[in-house]
């Protein structure tokens, strides 16, 4: 079991355990299209989502990622829209975990890496369940694979690891 500390702008001396291999041994019902490192590369949060937890994650996931450094760039993103709603309003709808406090994303990657957290992992595989509404809504009002149709829905469905650009 490894211990990892994290030390980032949202974050002080925050402690977890990885105690499943690195993409290994996920729920079974939680099947992501995408790994971590693929959805960074692909371009998803305006670049803008982790820019300063590079040290808490395999620095290959960073090499090719689409990062932004100083604000959200929309050009960054896969299909070029603004997909994301403010944390704030995440916050305020109850969306946030205390342990993950910039929301989904920051779940898979730790998930990805081998944190588990019973109760939070099934509540976070609930919640990506629910956004394959999404997939559906694309393919009943686009031509397959016209990536141009329904941009900001793909962005979104991007953002929770499901590859729309299969779609």
């Amino acid at each position: 079991m490894k211990r990892v500390i994290v030390n980032d702008n949202m974050q002080k001396d925050y402690m977890y355990f990885l105690t499943e291999g690195i993409g290994q041994n996920f729920h079974n019902e939680f099947n992501p299209a995408l790994t971590p490192k693929e959805m960074l590369e692909l371009g998803v949060f305006g670049g803008k989502y982790m820019t300063d937890c590079v040290n808490e994650f395999p620095k290959d996931w960073f090499l090719n990622a689409k990062i932004s450094v100083f604000k959200k760039d929309v050009n960054l993103n896969f299909y070029k829209v603004d997909a994301s709603l403010p944390l704030a309003t995440w916050v305020e709808k109850g969306w946030i975990y205390e342990e993950d406090p910039r929301g989904w994303f920051q779940w898979y990657c730790r998930y990805y890496m081998g944190r588990r957290i019973e109760a939070e992992d099934l509540r976070q595989i609930k919640r990506w369940k629910a956004i394959k509404r999404h997939v559906g809504a694309v393919k009943k009002n686009c031509n397959p694979g016209d990536l141009s149709c329904r941009k900001k829905q793909r962005q979104a469905l991007l953002h929770w690891a499901y590859d729309s650009r299969l779609i």
